[in-house]
């Protein structure tokens, strides 16, 4: 019997650091947020659950709705990527698809910080050509990583 990881347990202490790091220095280069979120199990569609979970987290409260979610459910290795209409607004449909596949192949070789950071950095980048940073910017959410139980 495999023995399933608990979201809280899916990184290190120091794997979170370094996917937290990712997230403030991607974020450095753009007005946009960025936010990842590691849930244990989900029954639901995945991208549905994790709109659901962006509306939780509030990320639809930011000043030019330019957030973005790296959402991905541990247990399933399922994997979405939301963003705001603020961005989404100006981008083609699938525009995230390649940051999904990239963490998707990242996962598979049991790369699991590389594959949240290098995601990470993917997604500041789409955000830096469309949200440069301002230089009124401020951080609007938490650069850390959360986590949510089911």
């Amino acid at each position: 019997m495999n023995q399933v990881l608990a979201a809280e347990d899916f990184l290190t202490e120091t794997e979170l650091k370094r996917v937290r790091e990712a997230v403030g220095h991607a974020e450095e280069r753009t007005s946009g947020e960025i936010r990842v979120h590691l849930e244990d199990h989900i029954e639901e569609d995945v991208l549905d659950h994790a709109a659901f979970i962006f509306e939780e987290l509030g990320m639809h409260r930011t000043r030019d709705r330019n957030g973005v979610l790296i959402y991905l459910s541990v247990a399933d290795r399922k994997v979405a990527v939301v963003g705001d209409q603020g961005i989404n607004a100006r981008v083609p449909a699938n525009f995230w698809n390649d940051v999904v596949a990239v963490l998707k192949l990242h996962l598979a070789a049991g790369k699991r910080a590389e594959g949240l950071t290098e995601a990470v950095h993917m997604v500041g980048e789409k955000l830096r050509a469309f949200f440069p940073l301002l230089p009124d910017d401020k951080n609007e959410l938490p650069n850390d990583v959360s986590f949510g139980a089911r």
